[in-house]
């Protein structure tokens, strides 16, 4: 039987156990420990731009500390890409708050700036101000953070730059991630680098690095018993968990080469539908990381579809998945607000992800390419 073909395996790069052992050696089993430490300082160099980098326990842990580094609050509004995943939606809900969710737009399938600024008017002329904004880079796609930042600082609404699909993506010389008020990115095991589970909080500020320890750790005050004069959180990341990080980083780099070469190798497989569109960037000044490479599939005289070609890459062992249902029509938020056309449900009805994994070999791409062209070619 043939091995299964990932949609984005963990891809290891050797010197993980060295510091997995290394916290064995010195006990430092709990989250605290030099592999936290140095995690952390080699995201702060790799991203630059002096930014600080708390490492947490998730993604999605990072954003709701986010949320209240932001001051979000019970019942603030909070506006929010619709077409992500729902990690990205959820801490708001932990808050309190109210997810207003925006429509994409068709160069990156990020968040418009068009309905954005739309929907900032209409809030504040029924009597609302947002509280914050969530922007994500979905599938590594840097979003269109110049006309994004406009509108923050039109209206001053604190940007959450969701990066947890775009380490290593770059927008105008700048690592995604570091360029709004606050970014946050994922380590979960399907991510460009993994700690098996595991996310990041980046700031501005060593105060607010600070503070966003402190609540990841119960909130614990100063004082010689224990003490909570906030409401914490058990949300920092594990000293193994960091040691798996300060390996993966030293491969990063060489990860996302390979990713991006797999979106090379689909683009070249796919030249000649004219039905099929690989995803990749619209202009030269930003850069994926293509964590998944997508593709979408309009009308087309053979009457190939998106679901015909998951199911024909599913029954021969080749993982593929359609991409995120976007937040609006998810059951969960079907009393929340929404702005936009249907772009969102569009893409999300036309489009597939495909094998994209750093550890994508010849042979792999040779029985994808035997899997696609006797479908398409049927």
């Amino acid at each position: 039987m043939k091995r299964v073909i990932r949609l984005s395996a963990p891809h290891m790069g050797g010197e993980e156990l060295k510091y997995i052992n290394e916290a064995f050696q010195t006990n430092w089993i709990a989250p605290a420990g030099d592999n936290i430490t140095y995690f952390e300082k080699s995201l702060e160099d790799y991203l630059s731009q002096n930014v600080k980098v708390a490492a947490l326990s998730s993604g999605t842990a990072a954003i709701h500390l986010a949320l209240i580094l932001a001051g979000v609050e019970k019942g603030d509004e909070v506006l929010c890409q619709s077409l992500t995943f729902a990690g990205t939606a959820f801490p708001i809900l932990y808050q309190g708050a109210l997810p207003i969710f925006i429509d994409s737009e068709k160069d990156t399938w990020n968040m418009s700036p068009y309905y954005l600024e739309k929907a900032i008017k209409d809030r504040l002329k029924k009597g609302k101000r947002p509280k914050a904004i969530i922007v994500v880079h979905i599938f590594g796609m840097p979003a269109k953070m110049d006309e994004l930042a406009s509108i923050s600082k039109k209206f001053h609404i604190p940007i959450i730059e969701d990066a947890a699909e775009a380490l290593g993506s770059e927008y105008k010389g700048m690592k995604c991630g570091t360029i709004a008020d606050y970014g946050i990115l994922s380590f979960n095991g399907n991510k460009i680098i993994t700690t098996s589970g595991g996310g990041a909080l980046i700031t501005k500020k060593y105060s607010l690095k600070e503070k966003a320890i402190f609540l990841a750790t119960q909130s614990k005050d100063e004082t010689l018993y224990f003490q909570h004069s906030n409401v914490g959180y058990n949300y920092r990341l594990s000293n193994i968990s960091a040691g798996i990080g300060r390996g993966q980083m030293e491969v990063l780099s060489s990860h996302v080469d390979k990713r991006r070469e797999n979106n090379k190798f689909y683009r070249e497989l796919f030249k000649p539908y004219d039905f099929i569109n690989v995803f990749s960037e619209y202009i030269s000044n930003i850069k994926s990381n293509h964590w998944l490479t997508c593709i979408s599939l309009s009308e087309n005289k053979g009457k190939k579809t998106v679901s015909g070609l998951l199911n024909c890459l599913n029954n021969n062992q080749i993982e593929s998945r359609f991409i995120w249902k976007p937040m609006h029509l998810q059951p969960v938020f079907k009393e929340a607000v929404y702005y936009g056309e249907d772009l969102a449900e569009s893409l999300f009805n036309s489009s597939l992800c495909l094998p994209s994994g750093s550890n994508l070999n010849q042979e792999n791409k040779e029985r994808i390419i035997e899997v696609v062209l006797n479908y398409l070619d049927a």
